[in-house]
């Protein structure tokens, strides 16, 4: 039996990605503490315990931020690493992720805004 992890993660191509569904996975604070938390560590660890949520809601919150087409993940053995897809997300929508990221600031409180 292949592992769940064995399959490959879907994230939309750039021209797919749609700026309501990118809206919508940041109106979770959650989310936007785990995007701003990727913007400052890209592709380091996250765990349950650095959010507040258990692992299966955390799991759920990567794959509306993945499948949004916010971020690209790898695995890494059991792990997964997380990148905001900068780039991608700048040409689409230019300006739209540094305006997030401006709003939310960099300290814990701002998750909460």
């Amino acid at each position: 039996m292949a592992s769940r992890l064995a399959r490959p993660l879907t994230i939309p191509d750039e021209e797919e990605i749609d700026l309501y569904e990118v809206m919508s996975a940041l109106t979770d604070p959650v989310r936007r503490a785990l995007v701003r938390h990727i913007a400052t560590t890209p592709g380091g660890p996250c765990s349950t315990s650095d959010f507040g949520v258990s692992k299966s809601t955390l799991t759920r919150h990567w794959r509306v931020l993945r499948e949004s087409g916010l971020i690209r993940q790898e695995v890494d053995g059991t792990r997964h690493r997380n990148w905001l897809r900068r780039e991608e997300i700048d040409r689409r929508f230019p300006g739209l992720l540094a305006l997030v990221l401006d709003q939310m600031g960099s300290g814990p409180e701002a998750a909460d805004r």
